[in-house]
């Protein structure tokens, strides 16, 4: 698990809140691009359930947009919803369909004004907080 603050390019945190606030009152969802230097990109996909409080990213657009990712060099470092009537806050559904262990996880909770953020890791079966600091 990583122990520094992760570095999130400022662009990454206001294009997630944007997607976040278009998408009410459903959740949005997203991936995170970037290297070993953090997450420079926001990549949107679209929501493949009709439940309002919940959130699968649509597989056609999460093969196609890891495609993308690696033909630029870049890897997925990991995914983004919104929550949109919480705080960004890990719920047992996130944690019962999270899939990709060592990956992070942007939660945005509208919940507020200014949205609430968090950083996770998600590993053994569970989400781990991870620090964050917004770098242009």
């Amino acid at each position: 698990m990583k122990e520094e603050a992760e570095k999130v390019r400022r662009g990454v945190i206001a294009a997630v809140v944007r997607h976040a606030r278009e998408a009410l009152p459903t959740e949005c969802c997203g991936l995170l691009l970037g290297d070993e230097g953090g997450v420079g990109e926001a990549v949107r996909t679209r929501n493949a359930t009709d439940d309002p409080s919940r959130f699968v990213i649509d597989p056609a657009d999460h093969i196609a947009r890891r495609r993308e990712a690696r033909d630029r060099g870049l890897s997925v470092r990991g995914f983004y919803h919104s929550h949109p009537r919480s705080a960004a806050v890990p719920s047992a559904t996130d944690r019962e369909e999270a899939a990709y262990p060592g990956h992070l996880y942007l939660i945005v909770g509208l919940a507020s004004d200014p949205p609430d953020l968090g950083l996770y890791q998600f590993d053994a079966g569970n989400f781990h907080q991870v620090p964050f600091v917004t770098v242009d």
